[in-house]
């Protein structure tokens, strides 16, 4: 069942989603001594990030992952990596573990590239505690979610896929990505969807009503494994 917040600004989303997810993760560090967050990346979640950052919480105990990042280097300005660490792990936030995809890239993104780089952050993700328990996903006003892309190679992989991360090249945006596979997503204890904006709220009132690989979204929010809480703005 999805759980619908409707809010009255974007600056009133952000607080309140902060205020939700921190709650979250003092009961995950209360029944198991640890926690761990999953954020997306884009212009949207700054607000929230400068918000989170300022919860009272036991930051040392929350381990921060990605939920998808574009493969870009760490000083680029599409760079993931570098939003979280900007805006996010700062202050008292900075003592959380946070664990980068990769550190440096090869020297071309074949193919067979991106797939040695999926593995090696697949790696990276098995030496941390898992599963997740809060992912906070975003949505565009094409239905993707995380970096699932409707009509994407790989899509397919990242929607059945094994492992908790994949990489796929999106039709119409830049850069290959590495993402969190839906099977991954899922078997989170909660996931945080945010949207702003009347587009992408005509999209999520579409993509509720039935699971269609079109709307990747539609995926996450027509399923009964994962609770999902939806912050509308």
């Amino acid at each position: 069942m999805n759980l619908e917040h409707p809010c009255n600004s974007p600056a009133e989303q952000a607080e309140q989603l902060a205020r939700h997810i921190a709650r979250r993760l003092r009961e995950a560090i209360t029944a198991r001594g640890h926690a761990v967050l999953a954020v997306s990346g884009g212009r949207s979640p700054v607000a929230l990030f400068e918000q989170l950052r300022h919860q009272p919480l036991d930051w040392a105990r929350v381990t921060v992952v990605l939920v998808d990042e574009r493969c870009v280097p760490h000083d680029h300005p599409d760079s993931n990596t570098t939003l979280v660490r900007t805006h996010l792990l700062r202050e008292a936030a900075a003592a959380a573990t946070f664990v980068p995809f990769f550190d440096t890239l090869p020297p071309t993104l074949s193919d067979a590239a991106l797939e040695a780089l999926a593995d090696l952050a697949n790696h990276r993700l098995a030496a941390h505690p898992w599963p997740m328990d809060i992912a906070v996903l975003g949505m565009g006003e094409d239905g993707h979610t995380a970096s699932l892309f409707p009509g994407a190679p790989g899509l397919a992989r990242a929607l059945r896929g094994s492992g908790p991360l994949t990489w796929l090249r999106p039709p119409a945006a830049p850069h290959p990505r590495l993402t969190l596979t839906l099977p991954a997503l899922l078997a989170t204890r909660e996931i945080a969807l945010a949207i702003t904006g009347a587009a992408k709220l005509s999209t999520y009132q579409q993509a509720r009503l039935a699971a269609d690989e079109s709307l990747p979204v539609s995926l996450v929010l027509n399923q009964y494994q994962t609770p999902v809480s939806v912050w509308m703005a």
